[in-house]
């Protein structure tokens, strides 16, 4: 996809930026694909991610991160930059403050253009996916605390249904866990990170991606 068609893409089927509100409810979970699992009522801890989209001459790239092997926890984990939000931040100021914490993605060339529907994590976090618009290749520096890589991926293979896939592992206790994934080279996409995606994908292409999408899950 050419970075003018995706721009208005983006800009006409994301919620805009402003619109954010502390009351927004979760769109989308890890509980989509696990069903039987009991969701527990709670409140959930409000969150935000930047996914950075970076335009290349031979098309737009996404900024992700593998998350220090020192973190208490998702180790490891490929991510967006982001976190939980501050009091009286925005998502949109979250994610910005937290790309710049973890990954020193200056806020000035970042142009935020949409919000992804909210996301709830089993772990009770209420994650809000905050797109932004970079029109060239930032400078950045990882915070060893937190970040072990930065790294991009092509935008047309992470919005490519047959690039997304139904994965499994079976805990000490308790029924099979699903979650979807995007294996990426060497690098396992998957969980939050891929569900935000997915449903990043169903938001912008909708039912004229209907059909590939079907065939990709009964692949899966």
């Amino acid at each position: 996809m050419s970075c003018d068609s995706l721009r208005k893409r983006l800009e006409a089927r994301l919620e805009p930026v402003e619109s954010w509100s502390p009351e927004r409810k979760a769109r989308r979970s890890d509980y989509d694909l696990n069903p039987e699992l009991e969701r527990p009522e709670r409140s959930l801890r409000p969150a935000a991610v930047l996914i950075p989209i970076i335009m290349h001459a031979d098309g737009p790239m996404v900024l992700m991160t593998r998350r220090s092997d020192s973190l208490a926890s998702h180790t490891g984990q490929i991510a967006f930059p982001g976190g939980r939000l501050d009091p009286g931040e925005t998502a949109g100021q979250a994610a910005l403050r937290e790309a710049f914490e973890e990954v020193a993605l200056d806020p000035a060339v970042v142009e935020l253009i949409g919000l992804g529907d909210p996301y709830e994590t089993g772990t009770g976090f209420l994650v809000t996916p905050v797109v932004g618009w970079l029109t060239a290749p930032p400078l950045v520096k990882p915070s060893p605390d937190e970040v072990a890589e930065v790294f991009e991926a092509p935008w047309d293979f992470l919005m490519d249904p047959a690039n997304h896939r139904r994965d499994y592992y079976d805990p000490e206790s308790g029924p099979r866990r699903w979650f979807w994934a995007m294996p990426y080279r060497e690098r396992y996409i998957w969980g939050v990170t891929a569900g935000i995606l997915r449903d990043l994908f169903h938001r912008l292409y909708g039912d004229e991606a209907a059909p590939l999408a079907a065939a990709a899950e009964d692949a899966a």
